[in-house]
């Protein structure tokens, strides 16, 4: 809680930056400021208490506080790459808020416990994302995608709060905890607006993580947002969309699992074919990761069909997260750099062993772990999400998930070969800064550590 507190704080701080003129010093506080709330997290990691807030409405548990701690990493980390997209002083104080507020909504994501909070966390942390998605106000495409975002996002959150009123209107509580003895004692006579409900709440939170056939705003949105932007959406975002998933399906909404099991299966089948396939066919390299993006959605989807209460899923679904984020920010922080002309195809990278050898390494590790190569995180990610599925009766979707990995390996690959193979047409050297280098070492070196010692990390998230 404390580290809830602690980012709020340095929100309002931001905000402050400009009427008492110590914007240059807002880079340090907010890095301090995330250290800070990281080590309270930690602290109350070693507790072992899961201690309500607010009349229960907020509760950091230890599945709350694990993804708590990777949002807060991969912010901390975030916040050094992004270190020369906050040069611009006309909007430095700005973009600073709405990111520290975006985080906000995330935490607040993580530890809910009532769905009055599951909205104000969702609302918290899309609002200025809306925004971050068309800061390049003279650029088309990003005023494009941050419109898109914004009309789409607000549909899905449309279909949250009627499915959020629905469930109310049934069992006369927004407590989770409420809701789920509501299910437990009236589980043959649940009303059928009951299930609409879920099913609803269903869709939206398969909008926030971009799973098929809800999938159609994130390849403009990622393509048109600002590189940086992009990474921040592909890792803060959808680890605590996947937190409040896991907090509502795998929990509280267990007892009439056989009505959204069904459901989630074919979302995850349409979003393996269609992201995969897609993904191949796509010249722009932001725009394949945007699909592939949607392809994990799929497999940490896959963890919450997989074993409904079971520890297995829940540490399945939080390694495959920090694995997700670590390789995620190392190839967003690569393709930033690449792409500084604005040319973000295959062709980009031609040659970028020759230019740079240091980036090409980092992201062709990257894209190994992406593509679930040995000894990479995303190796381990998704063996511990076909451990968690091969007892259950959907092997047919295990199967269809090792197929179209296949064809992710090869526009993973692409990207590998056109740095490797491909005649560059220019030789001209592609210079890093060195906080963003260190940023994109680290990870690239994180993404190797934890796909070599898996089970360490693993114990490290052990409940």
């Amino acid at each position: 809680m404390k580290g809830l507190l602690i980012i709020s704080g340095l929100g309002i701080l931001a905000m402050l930056a400009e009427v008492f003129k110590f914007k240059k010093l807002l880079l340090p506080l907010v890095l301090l400021g995330i250290v800070a709330a990281f080590a309270f997290n930690f602290m109350e990691w070693n507790t072992g208490l899961s201690i309500p807030y607010f009349d229960n409405m907020i509760g950091f548990d230890k599945p709350a506080l694990a993804f708590s701690g990777i949002i807060l990493a991969t912010a901390f980390f975030w916040f050094i790459l992004a270190n020369d997209y906050f040069e611009e002083d006309t909007n430095l104080v700005d973009h600073f808020a709405l990111v520290l507020f975006a985080l906000v909504g995330a935490l607040m994501l993580t530890s809910f416990k009532n769905m009055t909070t599951l909205f104000l966390g969702v609302e918290i942390m899309s609002i200025p994302l809306y925004v971050l998605a068309a800061s390049k106000k003279h650029d088309m495409k990003s005023n494009e995608a941050g419109f898109k975002y914004l009309i789409m996002g607000s549909f899905a959150s449309a279909f949250l709060l009627f499915g959020i009123a629905l469930i109310y209107g049934a069992s006369g509580s927004f407590d989770l905890h409420k809701i789920s003895d509501y299910i437990s004692a009236n589980a043959n006579d649940l009303p059928m607006f009951f299930y609409v409900g879920v099913v609803m709440m269903l869709v939206a939170m398969c909008f926030k993580v971009s799973a098929a056939p809800f999938h159609f705003w994130t390849p403009d949105v990622y393509e048109g947002s600002p590189t940086l932007i992009t990474a921040l959406m592909s890792t803060v975002v959808k680890t605590a969309a996947f937190a409040a998933i896991l907090r509502l399906f795998l929990v509280d909404f267990a007892g009439v699992n056989e009505l959204w099991k069904g459901i989630l299966a074919t979302v995850i089948a349409l979003s393996l074919i269609i992201a995969n396939f897609t993904a191949a066919m796509q010249t722009s390299v932001k725009r394949m990761l945007a699909y592939s993006s949607i392809s994990h959605a799929a497999f940490m989807l896959m963890v919450i069909l997989a074993n409904v209460r079971s520890n297995l899923s829940l540490d399945a679904i939080i390694y495959y997260s920090l694995a997700y984020s670590v390789g995620s920010i190392a190839a967003f922080g690569v393709l930033y750099n690449v792409s500084r002309k604005g040319d973000e195809t295959y062709s980009a990278f031609n040659g970028l062993a020759k230019r740079n050898p240091a980036l090409a390494l980092c992201m062709a590790v990257a894209m190994f772990s992406l593509a679930g190569i040995p000894v990479t995180a995303g190796f381990f990610a998704k063996y511990f999400v076909f451990t968690a599925m091969i007892g259950t009766p959907y092997k047919w979707l295990l199967i269809l998930a090792v197929l179209t990995s296949v064809v992710g390996v090869y526009y993973y690959l692409k990207v590998i070969i056109a740095m490797y193979f491909g005649k560059a047409e220019t030789t001209e050297k592609i210079a890093v800064e060195k906080s963003q280098l260190f940023v994109i070492v680290f990870t690239t070196l994180a993404t190797l550590a934890i796909g070599i010692v898996p089970s360490f990390v693993a114990e490290m998230f052990k409940f």
